[in-house]
């Protein structure tokens, strides 16, 4: 598969070679194995999807803790063209927690439209405090990674009557973060950058802002906000209903990057957005309180706000006076937090949140219904712990002692004083649930029984005592049970996931080896093995990693993983080792210092982790053949691979390297400029941590994937880094996905198609 594209080039485009380069080996290739009673096969996985989870659907705990809200298959049914019964719509079911209980609250056909022939679909839902009303979200479009706008229709389930928000406003897919006012007598939303109120009563609308145009936006966020502040929804209702805490961002300052669609219409059309690369220049944000009562906004006085600083949170403070409001600098290392008087709009600073490189997973404040503390992240001591902070700022409570981080904040049980969160501080692959009296006079029980060793995720009832439990390992799939929190009393198993679970009980499963291996300079690294069924020791084996490497993800866990799990069983059939490490920078929960230790030059220290790692396996165990080393990521892990790759090519032999960014320069601000610092002050750390630099090393067989549609990492650093291999005339392969995003989904056909080429290189690369 190797292609010379100095003479490939020189009659073909780029593009219409990146769609043919990788096709000279035929799914029968992929799909062909020692035959066997577990034999596995691409399709299994990727199209008939023969290893499918089941699912319960969406869950809503009440507010009284009564019981629980699920989405469920009406019945109304219709037979098909086959013979076959399927239901029509979707019933929205309420179950009791203690006998299971059930009865439908509100039915698919009383969410049928006048004159419509079929009920809404339902892509979610909302309760009104006092239950009697519902907001249904349906007709849903992507914006970025999620379905954030569509329409909203609210039936009232004492009137039985359902009608469509908007007005004249309403069409197809234009309102956005509809939600009750406290009352439950209005309901605000986005529509065209704008925030509107409209009241249920008389479904008169009206507009509480009206600044947008030129780059202005309201009650909503820009791409980079939404991709790396992981926030949406811009705007907060006051508890007493008569107020709304809104974001204003000014995006006219940042620069459009623009994507060119080649295969949806006749002639090219272009997407543009709004797009802050390093060291370019961020939206201005700001905070604004508008009244209900007279449209008025008073905007909160934080000093020295400027495009420069960021403000990633925002929420009332236990009463309608005040909102606290998150300030941020640039280099992400200092966070102020400001109590704003929502009348004069002046700021007090109050607490702050300083590290000596980054902070990392900005929260929100966990106001206390008191209004005197708050619940807090902070990784001050070292470790990351959550904190009861008073109003003030002056007294500060860890409510989570001890040499070992926390990871999730689950619920915060104030009616009997617990704090529940997960954490694994003997085994950093597995979670399990804790808890915390909120004065501290009990910490860090764990509530997880024994029993449920691997990874556990819990969903509490709002009083703090009943729980969806799902539990699952690395060979155990998905279960899920509705448990009494106090003694983990298990009530019910809501999903067993029996006929999966048989399937991989059937099968010969190549079993997965937990491991530690120390890097050149003592720290520990986690790693996992995965060996063929019919393993010989005595015999010399191709190894496979997978890799993500950067601060966003971990790869070594005791969890399900799905299809993922099942590929690299075919690796294994195949002849191939499997495994992967996590080296420092990675959200391991290992501490600070694991974390921060990357800073400045992400990807230099990461990549000798891995060289060092792999290094180390080879001294432990004889049957790894040192010459036939494959690794693959995506997105961070593509660029991972790419360092690998290009500053270890004596090391590594074969790599595909999926939507990379190869040069650090070319992503967004707050993601890059958090981990690798400002440009001025880092600038050589960017270039020797950017793959692109190291490109000229290139060795071995190197297969680049990118899809043309990636508002996230852009095809463009595809490209950059194709003009770098040709100038040094390294030799490799390229595929190009016209029109997908990131993830590399969209399209028919996409996931067998990807999963068959890289199965198709490394057969024929790494020769098992």
């Amino acid at each position: 598969m190797k292609i010379s594209f100095a003479l490939k080039l020189a009659s073909v485009s780029l593009l219409a070679f990146s769609i043919s380069a990788c096709q000279t080996s035929s799914v029968e290739q992929a799909n062909s194995v020692t035959p066997n009673t577990s034999a596995l096969s691409l399709e299994q996985i990727y199209k008939e999807k023969v290893f499918k989870s089941e699912s319960i659907g969406r869950i809503r705990w009440l507010k009284d803790g009564s019981g629980y809200t699920a989405i469920e298959n009406s019945t109304i049914t219709t037979t098909t063209e086959s013979g076959e019964e399927q239901a029509i719509g979707k019933d929205i079911a309420v179950y009791k927690p203690d006998t299971l209980a059930r009865s439908v609250l509100v039915s698919a056909s009383e969410l049928t439209p006048e004159g419509a022939e079929s009920p809404l679909t339902i892509d979610d839902y909302i309760w009104s405090e006092d239950r009697h009303k519902l907001l249904i979200y349906t007709n849903s479009k992507k914006v970025w990674r999620s379905n954030s706008r569509g329409d909203y229709w609210l039936f009232d389930l004492q009137s039985k009557k359902l009608k469509q928000l908007g007005g004249t406003m309403a069409s197809p897919s234009n309102l956005m973060f509809a939600k009750f006012s406290p009352e439950g007598d209005k309901v605000a939303y986005v529509f065209n950058n704008e925030i509107y109120v409209e009241s249920i009563e008389n479904n008169q609308i009206t507009a509480l802002t009206n600044s947008s145009g030129n780059g202005i936006i309201n009650g909503l966020f820009d791409w980079v906000y939404e991709e790396e502040f992981i926030i949406k929804d811009g705007f907060r209702w006051s508890p007493d209903g008569s107020k709304i805490a809104y974001w204003q961002l000014d995006t006219s300052g940042s620069k459009d990057f623009i994507m060119i669609n080649n295969t949806d219409e006749l002639y090219p059309t272009i997407a543009k957005f709004p797009y802050p690369k390093v060291g370019e220049t961020n939206a201005l944000a700001r905070v604004g309180i508008v009244s209900l009562a007279d449209q008025n906004t008073v905007w909160a006085d934080l000093p020295n706000n400027s495009r420069e600083m960021y403000v990633p949170r925002m929420n009332w403070t236990g009463n309608s006076n005040e909102v606290l409001v998150q300030h941020l600098n640039r280099k992400q290392d200092t966070n102020i937090l400001y109590l704003t008087n929502v009348n004069s709009g002046k700021s007090k600073a109050i607490y702050t949140e300083k590290d000596e490189h980054f902070l990392d997973g900005i929260t929100d404040a966990i106001w206390l219904a008191d209004g005197k503390s708050f619940i807090w992240t902070s990784e001050q001591a070292g470790w990351r712990h959550f904190y009861k902070i008073s109003r003030d700022g002056t007294k500060k409570l860890d409510l989570t002692p001890g040499e070992f981080d926390t990871v999730d904040l689950i619920k915060v049980d104030e009616k009997h004083g617990w704090l529940y969160y997960s954490a694994s501080p003997e085994n950093v692959s597995q979670r399990y649930l804790y808890r915390s009296k909120l004065d501290a006079s009990i910490v860090n029980q764990k509530v997880t029984p024994e029993a449920f060793s691997g990874s556990n995720s819990y969903y509490l009832s709002d009083d703090g005592q009943w729980a969806i439990h799902t539990h699952s390992s690395v060979e155990q799939p998905l279960r899920k049970f509705l448990i009494n929190v106090e003694g983990h009393k298990q009530q019910h198993q809501l999903m067993d996931n029996d006929g999966l679970t048989q399937k991989v009980n059937e099968m010969a499963l190549a079993s997965t080896e937990f491991f530690q291996v120390n890097a050149q300079d003592g720290v520990v690294l986690d790693g996992y093995l995965m060996k063929p069924v019919d393993f010989d020791p005595n015999k010399k084996y191709p190894i496979i990693f997978y890799v993500y490497g950067e601060a966003w993800g971990q790869t070594v866990q005791d969890r399900w993983r799905g299809n993922a799990f099942f590929w690299d069983q075919l690796l294994t059939q195949k002849g191939f080792l499997v495994a992967s490490i996590d080296n420092r920078g990675t959200r391991a929960p290992k501490g600070r210092e694991w974390r921060k230790q990357v800073y400045g030059a992400i990807g230099v220290l990461s990549s000798r982790d891995q060289s060092d790692a792999l290094k180390e396996m080879a001294k432990r165990w004889s049957f790894i053949d040192s010459e036939r080393v494959g690794i693959w990521g995506h997105s961070g892990g593509g660029s991972m691979t790419l360092n690998m790759m290009f500053r270890y090519p004596e090391q590594y032999h074969v790599g595909i390297s999926s939507a990379p960014v190869p040069d650090q320069k070319l992503y967004d601000t707050i993601y890059q400029e958090r981990y690798s610092g400002l440009l001025p002050d880092y600038e050589e750390g960017y270039k020797q941590g950017s793959p692109i630099t190291h490109a000229k090393n290139l060795q071995g067989d190197l297969l680049l994937i990118h899809g043309t549609g990636d508002d996230n990492v852009h095809y463009q650093g595809a490209e950059r880094l194709i003009n770098e291999l040709i100038k040094h005339n390294k030799e490799f392969d390229f595929m190009s996905y016209p029109n997908r995003s990131h993830s590399l989904r969209e399209g028919e056909g996409t996931t067998l198609h990807i999963k068959t080429m890289m199965t198709n290189y490394f057969v024929e690369h790494l020769k098992p």
